[in-house]
């Protein structure tokens, strides 16, 4: 299991990619109420203002995220443009969101996300992640992208986000 400590108050990011499985799973705490961090999932103005590293900026071309709906969207950095889609699987408001996960560079290495979101009690919620990757090299792949890096970025970004109210 991988620890990443950042600067704001509930910005641990415990990360566990445990060698020659197909799995990555991440826990993160956010001082703010499951209802505010779901909506930062599935509202699309919102996600593009935190999702992926700093120095990435995105555009939705998609965004359905309803039970058997759709997303697309692009991320921009000062190397070019990168495009990832999926589909939600299950969408249960302030809950749990189940959705493929796919990089448009790699476009036979899907994998099934679970999200779900832990009501902890003043206004404090506890987000875990599950992706199930269709092999191992996919997830050690993933992992080598420095998708720890955008996480962490990423949900500090959502920390600032969810504080502005």
């Amino acid at each position: 299991m991988t620890t990443t400590d950042t600067a704001a108050d509930y910005s641990t990011l415990w990360l566990d990619v445990p060698e020659g499985v197909q799995t990555i799973s991440m826990t993160r705490d956010f001082a703010s109420a499951p209802d505010r961090v779901f909506r930062a999932h599935v509202d699309p103005e919102l996600f593009v203002r935190w999702c992926g590293p700093d120095t990435i900026t995105n555009t939705i071309r998609e965004w359905n995220p309803t039970t058997g709906g759709n997303w697309s969207y692009l991320a921009h950095d000062d190397n070019g443009e990168y495009g990832f889609f999926g589909s939600f699987h299950e969408v249960r408001e302030n809950e749990r969101i189940v959705q493929t996960f796919t990089f448009e560079g790699f476009p036979d290495a899907v994998n099934l996300e679970t999200m779900t979101l832990t009501d902890l009690g003043d206004g404090r919620t506890r987000l875990h992640s599950t992706a199930v990757f269709d092999s191992v090299e996919s997830r050690d792949g993933m992992v080598a992208s420095g998708m720890e890096h955008g996480v962490v970025e990423g949900y500090n970004k959502l920390d600032r986000l969810l504080t502005e109210g």
